[in-house]
């Protein structure tokens, strides 16, 4: 009799074990490093956007919705065809690296829901990079101001995904193809550009040595002159005495004086 008390209370514990087995994976969850998740309470006060689940293990009632989002770093590849200031086509390949603000991805699920790639990220890159290189030439975007370009259209773009939840890492132009024809024209051009600045560069050179060759000697005609316009008879006279005397007293030369030399002075004959 009391086994057969029993026997409902099993059935009854057998179903509600298959019944929790079958709702445990919406019961218990985990996330993982590079993910972060809010909930969607159907019965409650909507999506909590301020309340951002960590990795690790979780618990929540059957009927809540989970959001997972992947917050680590994305990188996405577009090709287009762009217009340049002077309406010449141009084909441009970009890069654009980029991740959601982890403690936004509430506020970012409530504007584009999961698919933020596609419905934000990707078309304002476009369109920024659009927008950007139809303000300079082609031979600029290919040669001049690439670095400007870029660094303009990656800060245009963090405006608007900023403002979106959305973190622009890098926005780089990875490759610009030009009609052959003109693209051979920029490149002759440049070379010749290059071809003249070398010139000009020895030009300058040449004219910096010939600034300083005329500075020296300009320097010694002056001091030419000082040393002409100092040097008198008597100076003259009393150095060459001096100079007669030290070598008169060299004990290796023997000085014969007949008379007196040029401008007065002694001669001296003979040496060992």
């Amino acid at each position: 009799m009391n086994n057969r008390r029993i026997v409902p209370f099993i059935i009854v514990g057998v179903i509600a074990f298959f019944v929790l087995i079958g709702i445990s994976s919406s019961l218990f969850f985990t996330l993982e490093a590079t993910e972060r998740a809010v909930i969607f309470y159907k019965f409650g006060d909507g999506l909590d956007k301020e309340t951002i689940l960590q990795p690790g293990f979780h618990t929540k009632a059957p009927w809540n919705d989970l959001i997972v989002f992947d917050v680590s770093e994305v990188t996405a590849d577009e090709q287009m065809d762009i217009n340049d200031k002077s309406g010449l086509q141009i084909h441009v390949d970009v890069t654009v690296r980029y991740t959601p603000f982890t403690d936004k991805i509430g506020y970012l699920y409530e504007k584009f829901r999961t698919d933020y790639a596609n419905r934000l990220v990707i078309p304002e890159v476009r369109s920024m990079t659009r927008q950007v290189l139809a303000r300079y030439t082609a031979e600029e975007i290919y040669s001049t101001k690439r670095a400007e370009v870029e660094n303009m259209v990656k800060s245009e773009t963090e405006k608007i995904l900023n403002a979106n939840f959305v973190e622009a890492k890098a926005v780089l132009i990875r490759s610009i193809i030009l009609p052959d024809q003109i693209r051979t024209s920029i490149q002759n051009k440049l070379q010749q550009e290059q071809e003249a600045l070398a010139y000009q560069y020895r030009l300058d050179k040449e004219k910096s040595e010939a600034e300083r060759k005329r500075i020296a000697a300009e320097g010694e005609s002056r001091a030419n002159n000082i040393i002409n316009n100092s040097l008198t008879d008597k100076l003259l006279k009393m150095r060459g005495i001096e100079a007669t005397l030290e070598l008169a007293k060299s004990p290796n030369s023997k000085v014969i004086v007949v008379g007196s030399g040029k401008d007065g002075l002694p001669m001296i004959l003979g040496g060992n």
